[in-house]
């Protein structure tokens, strides 16, 4: 079939049912499009038979088994370094294409030729056990004081969200849960920042990009189910810390001192009001939303997700 077209990039912490599935998903893609793929899987020093799994799946080409865990960023930019396609189809474990998906998004980049990257519409599972399909927010403006502002004022989804409607659009970036990206471009900016552990390191990806002359798109045609392992309980303080200290620091790269802490402030103001809301009917998540003011205000302090994944390397592997 000719040179390869698309590396699909798997990076998988820990989620081997989802894996697989998702894998599933990317073999079935493979199979009814035109041109030559490949499918690359980094496995991020899971103890759960995930690289196993993956190696002995029909669909991947190589798996790339870390000893040891490391960020988001980090593990994206190795799979687009080691990516033989024209383009790569970033990929989480938990993310699972639906029919059609990978060729909206290729086409999508084949028109719009100064297009960096697509971004497919996500769906998640609306109840506990899977059934039913919600629509969720994956393509936004990049943060500024005036996005923080709409927050404040709980106008959000009118102002920010930008992944509406029913025609591709140019958007400033989409959440990198399944994005197809020009691999060319991605080169020339030298693909994803690793100071970012993880969250937001597709923003400032997707903003290095615009400066260097190219667009992202939201491609609804494109459907992929979101399944959200990774942002479940198990760890959610850390993930609030690792959360606000990396849109802290995307502001303090790319805005000057003041913005950064203007946005900090309304932030936390909007996090303030929702835990003062959520007082009368779900304590639980008011002290969830405290816990983000907190975090939102001094980003430097606590632990996030780059200190659990320290914690869980300095643990010996399970014989």
């Amino acid at each position: 079939m000719g040179e390869i077209e698309i590396t699909f990039c798997v990076v998988n912490t820990s989620q081997r049912e989802m894996l697989v599935k998702g894998l599933d998903a990317i073999a079935r893609e493979r199979s009814e499009l035109p041109f030559a793929t490949e499918t690359l899987v980094l496995d991020n020093g899971s103890r759960d038979g995930s690289a196993e799994a993956a190696s002995a799946h029909p669909a991947v080409d190589e798996v790339i088994a870390l000893p040891r865990r490391q960020g988001k960023a980090l593990n994206d930019s190795e799979l687009l370094r080691r990516s033989r396609g024209r383009y790569a189809l970033l990929l989480n474990e938990d993310s699972e294409l639906l029919p059609g998906a990978t060729l909206a998004l290729h086409e999508a980049l084949q028109r719009h030729e100064d297009a960096a990257c697509a971004g497919a519409a996500l769906l998640r599972p609306s109840q506990p056990d899977g059934g039913g399909l919600a629509p969720q927010p994956c393509a936004w403006r990049f943060p500024s004081v005036w996005t923080a502002l709409a927050g404040a004022l709980f106008l959000h989804r009118v102002f920010t969200v930008q992944s509406k409607g029913e025609q591709t659009r140019s958007v400033d970036w989409c959440q990198s849960s399944a994005l197809l990206v020009r691999k060319a471009a991605a080169d020339e900016v030298g693909h994803l920042d690793p100071d970012f552990f993880v969250y937001s390191d597709e923003v400032d990806f997707a903003r290095r990009l615009k400066d260097a002359g190219w667009g992202s798109l939201y491609v609804p045609r494109a459907r992929a189910i979101h399944h959200e392992q990774l942002s479940g309980d198990a760890l959610p303080e850390r993930r609030i810390v690792e959360f606000s200290r990396n849109r802290d620091l995307y502001m303090r790269k790319h805005h000057s001192p003041a913005e950064a802490l203007a946005v900090r402030w309304l932030t936390a103001f909007s996090y303030a009001v929702r835990a003062l809301v959520s007082l009368l009917f779900d304590r639980r998540a008011s002290r969830r939303y405290r816990r983000h003011v907190t975090a939102t205000l001094w980003p430097s302090r606590g632990e996030g997700l780059r200190e659990a994944a320290e914690a869980y390397n300095r643990q010996a592997p399970v014989a």
